[in-house]
């Protein structure tokens, strides 16, 4: 069996280039992919098309750190922190970052159907609404963005139901996946406990996929109970080992949310300067010198009940 274990750098550095197409899994303030997000900005990655469904801190951070030149997204915000996340949203209130904006059904409605292969997803969603007729990204301006499909959609005839209209929703191409895991192990099989939202969609649709996850585990463990796993091998090109790489968001079984940090990154996003001096104090040289600054207490404070699964008493706000 092939081994696919490497450093958050390696793996970085070999599969994110320059102007690929990147989605995320997770959602919100949920098993997001953040160790992976951070190294992509210490890589200084950059001109990244970026497609989440329900984007949170972590594709702000990419935004304010420069990485981001074109989105398609449903939703972003730390939710019950930050409604709308403020580099975005000073971005394009600014005209500096286009933006498509989908339903959240039918973006991951397109998700699945790039993890199908099909080039399309006919789809009743978003007809006669605005997100039908007002577009972010005009026709004209989609030429300078190469990994953009050349419209956001069609509307076509029912080819079954005269006089009924359909929503054709172009399917993203996607570079690369970057998934936060529970487990997973040296040759990429992956388990994914609690809600999956997106990620397996993703993960099979890119051309390649980086996982990162809290527990590895040995290939014949996984192997034993193969109806527990939720990726095989073949999706995943690399096996990252980062336990607490999904904090500050929560990550289902291990650990709850981080209020404190939320609220810190709330604060200091207000403006690019407050956010580019939070950058420097807290993203660390790598994912130890991250956790390093967050400190062991603290992260110990965040650890779930296992049998409620979440931290009784965790002040919120």
């Amino acid at each position: 069996m092939q081994n696919k274990l490497m450093t958050a750098q390696d793996a970085i550095a070999r599969f994110v280039h320059d102007g690929d197409c990147i989605a995320f899994g997770g959602f919100s303030t949920n098993r997001r992919a953040y160790g992976l997000v951070r190294e992509v900005i210490r890589q200084k990655k950059k001109d990244l098309t970026v497609e989440s469904g329900s984007a949170g801190g972590d594709i702000d951070m990419l935004i304010g750190a420069g990485c981001v030149k074109v989105m398609n997204i449903s939703y972003i915000a730390n939710s019950g922190f930050t409604m709308v996340c403020r580099r975005f949203r000073e971005a394009v209130e600014q005209g500096t970052l286009p933006v498509e904006d989908y339903s959240l059904d039918v973006q991951t409605i397109a998700y699945h159907g790039a993890a199908l292969g099909l080039p399309y997803v006919p789809v009743k969603n978003m007809l006669g609404s605005d997100l039908e007729t007002v577009w972010g990204i005009s026709e004209e301006e989609r030429k300078k963005y190469p990994k953009l499909p050349a419209k956001k959609f069609a509307v076509a005839d029912d080819p079954f139901h005269p006089g009924s209209k359909l929503c054709l929703v172009p399917t993203p191409q996607i570079d690369v996946a970057l998934v936060h895991v529970q487990k997973a192990s040296p040759d990429g099989t992956c388990r994914i406990e609690g809600a999956r939202f997106q990620d397996e969609d993703i993960a099979i649709a890119a051309k390649h996929t980086i996982v990162s996850c809290e527990e590895l585990v040995t290939d014949e463990e996984m192997h034993a109970d193969p109806n527990a796993n939720t990726l095989p091998g073949l999706c995943v090109d690399a096996v990252v080992h980062l336990p607490w790489g999904a904090h500050p968001s929560q990550c289902y079984g291990y650990y709850d949310y981080d209020p404190k940090a939320m609220l810190a990154y709330d604060k200091a996003s207000r403006t690019q300067e407050s956010f580019d001096a939070w950058l420097a104090e807290s993203l660390g040289a790598d994912h130890e010198g991250y956790l390093q600054t967050i400190g062991e207490e603290h992260l110990d404070s965040l650890k779930v009940d296992p049998a409620l699964g979440y931290v009784p008493g965790l002040k919120r706000k």
